[in-house]
């Protein structure tokens, strides 16, 4: 199967490609429905876990396999391979490590407010790319279950599916840009509405 990659889509190397689990996928749009279907079972994981510390390394990996192991034979392991986006991937582990930890200063001394807080560990998820892919997917639900945590509605980011080219993509991904440069006011805006 080849794969159609939507703008600021991170592209898949032929050995990740080849970890497709369903065999019969011969389309963008089979994959993205199956995709789907697995990410709905990975929340629905993810909601039962209410006593799971989330900024813990082994919960990031199990949630992205419980969000893609339907799909992917490497889901939950991190990347071994450098894509479009991301980190070196020799330090993914470490900047996922240094994540986790501050972010967890960050809520024990409240630097930021819970909108603010969870919005800035999504950017930084996003950043760092941990994943072969579904980065972007598995920040959002990460971000969401942090927010939540903190008191505050789950986020609605921009109301509409992310993972298919348009306009919420793209207001997404520039307020993605605004915040590679340390303005987080447009992500909060867009996670909120």
């Amino acid at each position: 199967m080849e794969f159609q990659y939507a703008a600021g889509a991170t592209p898949l190397d032929p050995d990740e490609a080849a970890g497709l689990v369903p065999t019969h996928i011969t389309t963008q749009a089979d994959l993205n429905a199956w995709e789907e279907a697995n990410i709905l079972q990975g929340a629905h994981w993810a909601s039962r876990q209410k006593k799971r510390n989330l900024l813990d390394e082994g919960f990031v990996r199990e949630l992205h396999r419980r969000m893609f192991d339907k799909t992917w034979r490497w889901a939950g392991t991190f990347r071994s391979s450098n894509k479009n986006i991301g980190v070196d991937w020799t330090q993914v582990a470490v900047r996922m490590r240094n994540l986790l930890e501050n972010t967890q200063y960050q809520i024990e001394h409240k630097v930021f407010g819970p909108d603010e807080m969870a919005v800035r560990f999504h950017h930084q998820l996003v950043w760092i790319h941990a994943f072969p892919n579904g980065n972007g997917r598995h920040a959002r639900l990460m971000a969401d279950m942090l927010v939540m945590q903190l008191g505050q509605p789950r986020f609605t980011w921009g109301g509409a599916s992310l993972a298919t080219p348009g306009d919420v993509r793209n207001r997404y991904l520039v307020a993605l840009r605004a915040a590679d440069q340390g303005q987080f006011e447009p992500l909060i805006h867009f996670a909120r509405n």
